[in-house]
């Protein structure tokens, strides 16, 4: 039934694709053929400006009930005559693009030149039906009523075939599922049948009396060997007991040159082992950032081909691995920084009081949804009011790569458990633990190594292998420690030990006030807020005009340079600006500096939106004056709080006043 499913579908469809290909071909053909012949009946009228000819060629549309609308457009592109089928709306484009037909949601739409001894007098346009669809459902009830007499009439002939085939075969599987699981090789299948099933069960019958044979052999030499093997054991022991004399004086001579060999070997080994890592660290960098490029540039240049069409879901398949591409070679660029600003020591930590239970509870609301996607049950300990001495910061960081990775290489269905139990004396003990496929002791050698991928080489799982190099780094710079026990087929725990502290309860009330305050919920606005984006690359431009047309709350201006730009807040007084930082002409800086000091721009709230992402250039943008500071690529969901927490700043500045 199987082959013949796919005989039939294979069959089918074939006929069903080339029958609508030529139908396509067809339609576009006649329109092309209409087309030529209205523009030559419409030429007359064009030249004399005669605009009832022109609508009275057009009305012998009304013959062909597939065309929807037409129109005669003159040389300088304006509207000349039109027609609507009843039951149309009279829409038309202000500019046809001319070439061939071209498909438009459920019309099929052509623009094609008037020309007249050589002269161009205008354009005709035609918008007909596009029955396609229609075709194409009605072909997949006819392929889907063949398929299932098809399959019907199989189900019939193997219903018949299958007692006369499988009958033997049954009574013989049973005869040895019964020698398997007793060992009776003297068993013997009976003969029912005249057929290749019959000459089965004679070859089974044959094969079942050289096993019981052969069985019996091997008993007997398995006998003879096991005395053999007592004889040679006696005589070995022999041999040993006068060789451990002469072994012992060997091994007494050699140890010396042993011992001398060996810290040769470890001095070259460590040199060859520093050689190596500094190549393999190069090479897995170059792999890794390759990886996602590949598939930005590959799915990048398909989207950007004529040669290689795509249909709508293609493309958003297509541009869904560009984004999951594009943020696994963000977080790899910024745990490479990571690491190498830890290895030169430019890392600069706050350690201080820092309450568990917060930060705890600030990481299960960003891991939940994570684990909820693979069914992964998380579970956190109870608040305790336990303080550790930490940069905050960072010791979030840690237990966000901790739990991410205990999610990511866990088994489907499993779960996640975080402890806080105190640990050694004065210290309090953090661990992660999971139910995946855990580690061997060779993994766990080389577990903190750049690009280990938790020790998954097979890459089924994406990462960079990056993060616990960080990880082990960091809570040493805190003063902690980082241990790993784990067992194949249970799971792994990771467990992290700080200096435990006692502080007052401070900054908690303040913090979430601050937090609330900068992401208060928009409420309804009566017109869009107006937005002034200066950036003088047209990509970037482009992209932040497809975000914003998203929200039907926001109105968006544009404005190619700095000068441009402030020209264009004195003139539309935007409620936010969004600039680049590097723009032509004027930078961002001198361009907000501006802004600042004149009195009708100043009180506007600037946004940057730049690839400047070093924590200077943040610190250095919001000291120029910038309300907040966005980095590149951009975060369509930190986008929107921003703009969002900005208007709620607005409004509350408006009450206020």
């Amino acid at each position: 039934m199987s082959t013949t499913f796919a005989a039939t579908v294979v069959s089918v469809g074939t006929v069903i694709g080339y029958d609508l290909r030529s139908y396509q071909r067809t339609l576009k053909a006649d329109l092309v053929t209409e087309a030529e012949l209205l523009g030559h009946m419409t030429a007359a009228a064009l030249n004399f400006d005669d605009a009832r000819l022109a609508r009275e060629n057009l009305s012998t549309l009304r013959s062909r009930s597939t065309v929807r609308a037409g129109a005669i457009y003159n040389a300088s592109g304006r509207l000349f005559a039109t027609y609507v089928a009843p039951g149309e709306l009279p829409a038309f484009p202000l500019h046809p693009p001319g070439g061939p037909p071209r498909a438009h949601g459920d019309n099929v739409e052509m623009a094609a030149p008037i020309i007249d001894n050589g002269e161009m007098l205008g354009m005709v346009y035609l918008r007909v039906e596009n029955t396609l669809l229609d075709r194409t459902a009605d072909y997949l009830l006819i392929a889907a009523g063949v398929t299932l007499l098809a399959l019907a009439t199989a189900w019939l002939v193997v219903r018949r075939l299958g007692r006369v085939v499988t009958t033997p075969i049954v009574a013989l599987t049973g005869i040895a599922r019964d020698v398997v699981s007793t060992r009776d090789y003297s068993r013997r299948a009976q003969r029912i049948s005249n057929d290749e099933a019959a000459d089965l069960v004679d070859s089974f019958n044959t094969m079942l009396g050289v096993i019981q044979q052969r069985t019996r052999d091997l008993e007997n030499s398995y006998r003879d060997i096991a005395r053999e093997a007592e004889e040679r054991a006696s005589a070995q022991k022999e041999v040993m007991r006068l060789n451990a004399g002469l072994e012992q004086r060997v091994h007494e001579r050699t140890g010396q040159l042993e011992q001398a060999n060996a810290e040769l070997e470890r001095a070259i080994d460590e040199a060859r082992r520093a050689d190596q890592a500094k190549s393999a660290f190069l090479s897995s960098m170059s792999h890794e950032l390759r990886t996602p490029l590949n598939a930005i540039l590959g799915f990048a240049q398909i989207l950007n081909s004529d040669a290689l069409p795509a249909s709508d879901d293609q493309k958003r398949e297509f541009a869904g691995h560009i984004v999951k591409a594009g943020r696994h070679l963000l977080t790899l660029i910024n745990e490479i920084l990571d690491l190498a600003k830890i290895e030169s020591g430019a890392v600069s930590l706050s350690v201080e009081p820092v309450g568990v239970d917060e930060l705890l509870a600030e990481c299960r609301v960003m891991i939940e949804p994570m684990a909820a996607a693979r069914g992964i049950r998380t579970l956190f300990p109870e608040p305790s009011g336990a303080m550790v001495r930490a940069d905050r910061t960072r010791l979030k960081q840690v237990l966000l790569n901790l739990l991410s990775n205990a999610v990511k290489y866990n088994r489907e269905g499993g779960s996640v458990v975080l402890a806080c139990v105190p640990g050694d004396p004065g210290r309090l003990r953090l661990s992660v633990q999971d139910t995946g496929m855990g580690l061997s002791q060779a993994q766990l050698g080389q577990l903190f190594q750049p690009f280990n991928r938790l020790g998954q080489e097979n890459g089924a799982q994406e990462g960079t292998g990056i993060g616990l190099v960080v990880t082990r780094r960091l809570v040493e710079l805190m003063g902690g420690e980082i241990d790993v026990a784990s067992s194949q087929g249970v799971g792994s725990t990771f467990s992290i030990q700080l200096d435990a502290a006692v502080a007052p309860q401070l900054g908690t009330r303040q913090e979430a006030t601050a937090e609330a305050a900068a992401d208060p919920a928009p409420g309804p606005d009566l017109a869009p807020h107006l937005l002034l984006y200066i950036e003088d690359n047209p990509a970037n431009l482009r992209l932040l005009e497809e975000i914003v047309r998203m929200r039907a709350d926001l109105r968006l201006l544009t404005a190619p340079d700095a000068k441009l730009g402030l020209d264009m807040a004195h003139a539309h007084r935007p409620e936010i600006i969004l600039m680049d930082l590097n723009l032509s002409g004027m930078s961002g800086y001198q361009a907000v500096r501006a802004l600042r000091e004149d009195p009708a721009t100043a009180t506007i709230p600037v946004i940057a939106l730049t690839a400047n992402a070093m924590p200077r250039d943040v610190e250095r943008g919001l000291a120029a004056g910038f309300f907040r500071y966005l980095t590149k690529p951009i975060d369509i969901a930190m986008f929107n709080q921003a703009i969002d927490s900005t208007l709620a700043h607005l409004r509350e500045r408006e009450s206020a006043a």
